[in-house]
């Protein structure tokens, strides 16, 4: 599949796969920004690209395991949704849950992106049928 898109800064990266397409879901997608992250305090972190997807796709950006368990940061929004119709920039909201202040440099890896088919649906309002679970909600399986 190709998708279109767009450097909006000269220090911009295209979205790249670590290990290939084969072995990674993932792209990573890199800052092109110098932040400070503080505890507690989200900052939405510039990649300088926007891209074109084709209907019925979205791009999810999701948080970097390594990041999450060495550092503490983490997405407050993910996986974050990007649709079809959106040509803006892309930016990623981090959050810095640990306890020290976390540097952000031009170049770093800050996440990584899905690609990822959907189907738009049409809502038939009508009742619903029975199941075994029916109404049974948060902890309804046990432990």
């Amino acid at each position: 599949m190709k998708i279109k898109i767009k450097k909006l800064s000269a220090d911009a990266h295209l979205p790249q796969y670590a290990h290939g397409p084969e072995e990674d879901a993932g792209m990573d997608l890199r800052s092109i920004e110098r932040v400070t992250l503080r505890p507690g305090s989200p900052h939405a972190v510039a990649t300088g690209i926007s891209i074109e997807l084709p209907p019925g796709f979205e791009a999810q950006v999701r948080p970097r395991s390594g990041l999450a368990l060495k550092h503490a940061l983490t997405l407050p929004n993910t996986p974050a949704t990007i649709d079809p119709g959106y040509r803006g920039e892309i930016k990623v909201i981090m959050l810095n849950l640990g306890s020290e202040n976390y540097e952000v440099h031009p170049g770093d890896r800050i996440a990584q992106m899905v690609i990822a088919r959907y189907e738009p649906v049409e809502w038939e309002e009508t009742d619903l049928s029975d199941t075994a679970r029916g109404t049974g909600g948060f902890g309804s399986s046990g432990r």
